[in-house]
């Protein structure tokens, strides 16, 4: 049991720096017909519960698609997409596109990743640089 959790533990790590870490754009077709741009897959419902509000804050469609399985024991996993094709998340959070639901401060790489829950300020209101 504790492996699992430490398989999905590192699964979810990695994808969660995937989506920033590369710049690729990444869309395809659904079953329905419909093209969509894939925000992060393969990742445990928690974080796609976490990207949908985001997104859905900032006036994305935002769909959660159910993952397939490879084996009965291997653990669910989920992939977020949005309808707009011009979405990318690395344009998005680092040109600060993105508003935060909780107070509306910008998202920060920190913030997307879930390792920060603070909004940090502009690096101009910190003082000065050392």
């Amino acid at each position: 049991m504790q492996r699992d959790m430490l398989f999905l533990f590192l699964l979810s790590q990695n994808e969660r720096a995937m989506s920033l870490d590369k710049g690729k754009h990444l869309f395809g077709e659904l079953e329905d017909g419909r093209v969509v741009t894939y925000v992060e897959k393969g990742i445990p419902e928690e974080r796609a519960a976490f990207l949908k509000r985001l997104l859905e804050y900032n006036g994305y469609e935002v769909l959660v698609l159910e993952d397939k399985r490879r084996k009965e024991e291997d653990p669910q996993t989920w992939t977020v997409a949005v309808t707009d094709l011009t979405f990318n998340p690395v344009i998005a959070v680092y040109q600060r596109r993105l508003r935060r639901p909780e107070d509306g401060a910008r998202v920060t790489p920190a913030y997307w990743k879930q390792q920060s829950d603070t909004a940090k300020p502009e690096y101009w209101e910190q003082g000065s640089v050392k």
